[in-house]
């Protein structure tokens, strides 16, 4: 059974009857896709690179997610930096507002990964292997899935979602351990393995079949745009009031006619396949492959460009434009005391931080000799820039014997290690059943920290046997 027509608009990449509509978009080399290129390339290497730089004898960004352990510019955030980490992603995020305030979509148009992967590598090397726009040589042809060009397409894209997925997991485990694993069975790291293999499908999946409708069904900034964009962002826009009315053809056109010659190439060459010309919509990314479809057509008729440009909406409506209005003097406001805040907790915060625990199995035990002993779990993580030997001591327990295996501690730089003390005390010692002590850790340079911590043992006094 046929399904029936769709009456009204469908998306760009379904057809009226409900069957995919594949967009493949004519690319316009002008001016701003030569920008957009640099801008491409650039982040791919700054994205192939990160992993293998390294920062004050630490990785740029390692985000050890089994250790809990977030490495950020050469700096080692852990679990307990919850308002560091809040401050981080609040700016982040407040970052992101206000860029779109100011200039739109600009980053899924020049920096978004499903952009600039599928518009300056798969789609290219699409239209090289396939042959014609996008593989329109072989489209009609039976059996077009199995035609050679096509699966030497797939093979392609696949080792380049492989390595764009090893790439990925070295964000997470780093470069050496990566390294070794790549030379071992799978079976030696099977959930590496797995995120890899997994991430690797996800990757050649989106980038054969899913494509633009990531943009136009998985990402909800289109739906955000119309709390994010205000009358002033600029936009990617088509100038109505100097293109219309439209009149196809450049000959004997009527004084009455707009500048638009009605010639679609800025409908042929979108990569999410929509009519800019019918306004701002949800599904522009802000590219401008429209506006170089534009500005080669208007070049050719002898008009001057911009009639597709970056421009807002109430320029296009003949209103100045502002630059200063509430949405972009509160966005940088917020993001400086977001900023300062994070900057001032980061300075601010110690070089170690110590965790005082219990025994995991039992609160005190008690020794032959009638001694009450309380195993103390201290863990340390060395959040300076070198290694330390940190010495562990007991305050307030003057009768005690303390046992420290390992005093001093020796912890590299941004990790963590947990160590057992065990103090030693005669019941008599205890009142109501504990004892106040003040556990030190000191590591013999600027850093001392005092940390309260009672002992436990029994209510009343057990005699010596």
């Amino acid at each position: 059974m046929t399904a029936p027509a769709a009456t009204e608009r469908v998306l760009p990449t379904l057809n009226q009857d409900g069957s995919r509509n594949w967009i493949r978009p004519k690319p316009a080399g002008g001016v701003w896709w030569h920008r957009r290129r640099i801008v491409a390339y650039a982040l791919m290497l700054v994205f192939f690179g990160i992993p293998h730089v390294r920062i004050n004898g630490m990785p740029a960004m390692l985000l050890d997610l089994p250790r809990r352990h977030f490495t950020i510019l050469g700096t080692t955030f852990l679990p307990t930096d919850t308002l560091l980490l809040m401050l981080l992603l609040a700016s982040a995020v407040v970052s992101i507002f206000l860029f779109s305030a100011l200039f739109g979509r600009v980053w899924c148009g020049w920096a978004c990964p499903q952009t600039v992967y599928m518009e300056f590598v798969f789609r290219p090397l699409e239209r090289l292997l396939e042959g014609g726009r996008s593989g329109s040589l072989i489209l009609d042809k039976n059996q077009a899935h199995f035609h050679w060009r096509r699966l030497l397409k797939y093979a392609v894209y696949f080792v380049i979602a492989l390595f764009l997925a090893h790439t990925f997991l070295a964000y997470f485990v780093g470069v050496d351990a990566l390294e070794q694993w790549v030379r071992l069975s799978p079976y030696d790291h099977p959930t590496p393995f797995l995120v890899m293999a997994a991430t690797t499908a996800l990757i050649f999946y989106d980038f054969t079949y899913f494509r633009e409708q990531t943009c136009l069904i998985a990402c909800p900034y289109g739906r955000w745009q119309s709390a994010l964009l205000d009358n002033e962002s600029l936009i990617v826009a088509y100038d109505a009031t100097r293109g219309e009315p439209r009149q196809l053809g450049v000959k004997d056109r009527p004084a009455s006619a707009g500048d638009c010659v009605a010639c679609n190439a800025c409908v042929i060459t979108c990569p999410t396949g929509i009519d800019i010309r019918n306004g701002l919509q949800m599904e522009c990314i802000h590219c401008t492959q429209c506006m170089d479809a534009c500005d080669a057509i208007m070049d050719q008729v002898g008009k001057p460009r911009g009639l597709i440009r970056y421009a807002s909406r109430d320029q296009l409506a003949g209103k100045a434009r502002h630059l200063l209005r509430p949405r972009v003097v509160l966005y940088p406001a917020a993001l400086t005391l977001l900023l300062g805040g994070f900057v001032f907790a980061l300075e601010t915060r110690e070089k170690a931080d110590v965790t005082i625990l219990r025994s995991q199995a039992e609160p005190f035990s008690m020794e032959q000799d009638g001694r009450v002993a309380n195993q103390v779990r201290v863990k340390i993580a060395n959040r300076s820039l070198r290694d330390h030997a940190y010495a562990i001591s007991v305050l307030g327990a003057e009768l005690a014997q303390v046992i420290a295996p390992e005093s001093p501690l020796t912890i590299k730089a941004g990790e963590q290690r947990t160590t057992s003390v065990f103090v030693l005390l005669p019941a008599a010692a205890f009142t109501g059943g504990r004892h106040d002590v003040t556990v030190r850790v000191t590591d013999g340079d600027d850093y001392t920290a005092d940390i309260p911590f009672n002992l436990l043992g029994p209510t009343t006094a057990t005699k010596s046997p």
